[in-house]
């Protein structure tokens, strides 16, 4: 098997699963003025700035970006966030993440904000791999994958060619 053979997304899909997802986060929002993107750290947050990007263009709502720092070795350690709580009470979040796995990371992220008070709560993941031990779901989700418990899934979202590769 070529390494061209591991792609799961190319480019240009993932162009086009960041597009649509943003599509669906402003159907949510409709009638928002302003949502919270809360990326989790690295490719997280990295895929929060591009939704930021899509739905400046096909919406009037203020997207604000939030950066949430989670040790994924220790979940259970703090969680810290770009931006105080107060900033992001009573409006409508999304928790965003490139990868939702075995769900440990999403549920934490997820555990974090339900101690303030929300006016919507919802997740978004480029790619779903359903083995989650931990009962979350991706609310907007670019691929759905069953792979097998020892494949790693790699998004490589900088530079110029974003890839999604199952190694």
């Amino acid at each position: 098997m070529t390494v061209k053979d591991n792609v799961i997304l190319n480019h240009t899909e993932i162009k086009h699963k960041i597009k649509r997802i943003a599509f669906q986060i402003y159907e949510t929002n409709v009638d928002e003025k302003e949502i919270i993107l809360a990326g989790i750290d690295k490719n997280g947050y990295v895929l929060a700035k591009k939704l930021k990007t899509e739905l400046q263009k096909i919406s009037e709502i203020s997207p604000v970006l939030c950066k949430v720092s989670i040790d994924k070795k220790n979940p259970q350690s703090e969680i810290k966030t770009s931006i105080p709580e107060n900033e992001y009470q009573n409006k409508s979040l999304v928790l965003v993440d490139d990868v939702l796995n075995s769900g440990t990371t999403l549920i934490y992220g997820v555990k974090h904000f339900l101690n303030v008070p929300l006016k919507q709560f919802k997740t978004a993941v480029l790619v779903n791999r359903n083995h989650k031990k931990y009962p979350v779901k991706a609310d907007f989700k670019g691929i759905s994958l069953s792979t097998s418990l020892h494949n790693n899934i790699n998004v490589i979202l900088e530079g110029k060619t974003f890839e999604a590769v199952l190694e």
